[in-house]
């Protein structure tokens, strides 16, 4: 491939070198960079692609592309850009072959349910018939593979080779999860969204290395709806007047209200044995009652979204509703089944606003008792601590404060100040250091009739103590502590 083909929507300025060279690699990485690579130095929170020019250039290096004019070996070609990020991006769409021209691409943003709404509308096309990828917080699918994410909005050259595998597995759609972090770093410039949809917005994501504050979050969340064709809302949000106030692009607004085009009435919580659903109707743009097999009214929220795409695509109330009959994500509200008259809810909740939300849609299945397993991860605000300690107090009879992902705090700190957040409100609470022996404290002294939510790490299959990630499973520990408790019961029956 011909580097000048790489620079086709780039405005950029030729330090020295040719552009008419062959290339074989598009690199942001200098470890990745061989013989005759383009290396495109970026700028990050902890490192500076600046530094490792010599590194790039003694691999081998034909290109690099800088933000300013450095001193380069000849004849290495150097491109000077204003903003390698987004240089970056264009670059990747033209190398991989512009695969995104070729997909229909829905993007979610928003604080809250971006992951459900992604699997919820997937689900339906899918069941429509429609060969659909997902890129999200969770994994990556496409086709039969599935891959783990390391980010909720990969760096522009993994999404758009994601694209590529997607076209070439014969996918017609991609929903994908949106950042705010994604769009601020130039993730997705470039990139044509048929369909971008607003969630809700809250405080989040603010501090070191993130947002510098809630008025910079929010503005990075507005810049999904100046490239897309249609957007999908929630009127309901206080933010949603200020997040569209300039967009011109066709607006589809879903809620509670009224007054939107699609909304929801007559919503009742639903068990069925341990499982916890929801039933409602959607009026508006389409009628139907949908039955959903996720709880709360977050779930409606998420519900409303993926029926309004579907509605969008004009497929069958049919589909819509058995789709949404069945679906269910990982570690969002998700029921854990073999429980014996109580429920246990893993769910992805961290924050303080997520943990009222998820404890708000629990109370609404009168259970006898609520208890609340969660820690908080370190180095992160404290105010998060005993905002989530505030909230478990007054809502939960019992809250479990135990250790999340640590990272680089004292894990007895952090539960030190949820509890004190607990204290401020009288709740009844147990510290308990170890997370699993937490867990199974929650579940060896459950009783009939018990909802036991267990957030924090949802879908997370590690724990980050110290610089590491060390193996731990939320959901395989609950598997297996219920299969211990199931046979100690069947023992104590035999004797």
């Amino acid at each position: 491939m011909k580097f000048e083909h790489l620079l086709e929507h780039i405005e950029y300025k030729r330090i020295q070198g040719s552009t008419n060279i062959e290339i074989s690699t598009l690199e942001k990485d200098s470890r990745l960079v061989q013989k005759d690579s383009v290396y495109v130095c970026i700028t990050g929170v902890k490192a500076d692609g600046h530094h490792y020019i010599q590194d790039a250039v003694l691999k081998g290096a034909a290109v690099i592309v800088t933000e300013q004019e450095i001193e380069i070996p000849y004849p290495v070609t150097q491109i000077q850009v204003r903003d390698t990020r987004a240089a970056l991006a264009f670059m990747a769409a033209a190398y991989f072959g512009y695969p995104a021209d070729q997909l229909k691409i829905i993007g979610i943003t928003g604080t809250k349910g971006k992951t459900t709404c992604a699997y919820m509308t997937k689900a339906i096309l899918e069941l429509a018939g429609h060969k659909t990828g997902l890129i999200g917080t969770i994994e990556t699918i496409i086709g039969e593979e599935t891959y783990p994410a390391l980010n909720t909005t990969p760096e522009s050259l993994t999404l758009h080779h994601y694209f590529q595998r997607m076209v070439q597995e014969g996918c017609e759609y991609v929903v994908m999860e949106v950042s705010s972090q994604a769009l601020m770093l130039k993730r997705t410039i470039g990139i044509t969204f048929e369909i971008a949809v607003f969630t809700n917005l809250s405080a989040d994501h603010i501090g070191p290395g993130e947002h510098t504050d809630f008025e910079q979050y929010k503005q990075c969340k507005k810049l999904l709806f100046q490239q897309c064709k249609c957007a999908i809302a929630n009127v309901d949000d206080p933010s949603f007047c200020d997040m569209f106030k300039d967009v011109r692009c066709r607006i589809v607004t879903y809620g509670f209200s009224n007054a939107a085009d699609f909304y929801a009435s007559d919503m009742k919580p639903v068990i069925q044995g341990d499982s916890l659903g929801t039933v409602c109707q959607i009026e508006g743009s389409t009628k139907m009652e949908v039955q959903l097999s996720i709880p709360g009214i977050f779930g409606v929220y998420n519900a409303l979204v993926a029926i309004a795409i579907g509605t969008y695509y004009h497929l069958p109330n049919e589909v819509i509703q058995t789709a949404l009959r069945t679906v269910t994500v990982k570690g969002r509200t998700e029921i854990i089944e073999g429980t014996k008259g109580y429920t246990v809810v893993l769910d992805y909740a961290h924050n303080a606003v997520s943990l009222k939300n998820l404890l708000s849609a629990m109370k609404a299945y009168q259970p006898k008792r609520l208890i609340a397993l969660f820690g908080c991860g370190g180095n992160r605000s404290k105010l998060r601590r005993f905002q989530m300690g505030e909230v478990s107090g007054k809502m939960a009879d019992v809250t479990i404060v135990t250790s999340d992902n640590p990272r680089f705090e004292r894990p007895e700190e952090i539960i030190e100040d949820i509890c004190t957040g607990i204290q401020n409100v009288k709740g009844r609470y147990i510290a308990i250091l170890d997370r699993k022996e937490a867990i199974r404290y929650a579940i060896t002294n459950a009783k009939e009739g018990d909802i036991i939510v267990i957030a924090g790490k949802g879908h997370e299959k590690y724990q980050e103590i110290q610089g590491k990630k060390i193996l731990m499973d939320d959901k395989v520990i609950i598997e297996s502590i219920l299969k211990e408790k199931i046979g100690a019961c069947n023992t104590c029956m035999q004797t």
